[in-house]
């Protein structure tokens, strides 16, 4: 199982229709202050269905729609697709080689949620990921803070991370 892509339009800093591509080995993310590094990990959180928007870097929901500049109008959604490469080890079970998660979030309060453009539920997208260490609580994504968090958190909170890590929190 492999990332290898991301796609943002209207989501926080990206207005337009943004494809990040990855292909097999490290990616590195660098840029200046201000340049939307974070705004990165924070698509991939939200498209994965993090409803806290004190995780996402906001007050309230709307936030992670483009909210425009002195030259630029306001969108009025937010899209993230984020696309897996699910042959080889470490499966998605699933009948595809290849998925795509998006989801959608429109200034009117409705969103939508889609694997491979069927719309599902949110609750769909988590047991997909459960026990892949993907997803919105999963330790693939550890954002800015974190990790001072880990190390100063109660053993039961260390536990669930290691859990998700091992691959057994269904059980």
């Amino acid at each position: 199982m492999i990332l290898t892509s991301l796609e943002m339009q209207g989501f926080k800093s990206f207005p337009e229709k943004t494809v990040l591509t990855f292909d097999k080995g490290i990616t590195a993310v660098v840029g200046p202050n201000g340049s939307g590094k974070s705004n990165l990990s924070d698509a991939m959180r939200w498209v994965l269905g993090e409803q806290s928007t004190k995780n996402l870097r906001g007050s309230k929901m709307e936030d992670v729609i483009f909210g425009g500049t002195e030259h630029r109008p306001a969108m009025g959604f937010a899209e993230v697709s984020m696309t897996i490469d699910n042959r080889g080890e470490n499966r998605i079970n699933s009948d595809f080689d290849e998925i795509t998660v998006t989801r959608r979030y429109f200034r009117t309060g409705d969103s939508q949620y889609l694997i491979n453009n069927k719309q599902v539920r949110l609750r769909d997208i988590a047991e997909m990921f459960m026990n892949t260490g993907i997803g919105r609580e999963g330790y693939s994504i550890i954002g800015q803070g974190k990790i001072q968090n880990i190390v100063e958190g109660k053993p039961e909170e260390r536990r669930e991370l290691f859990d998700e890590a091992a691959g057994i929190v269904k059980y």
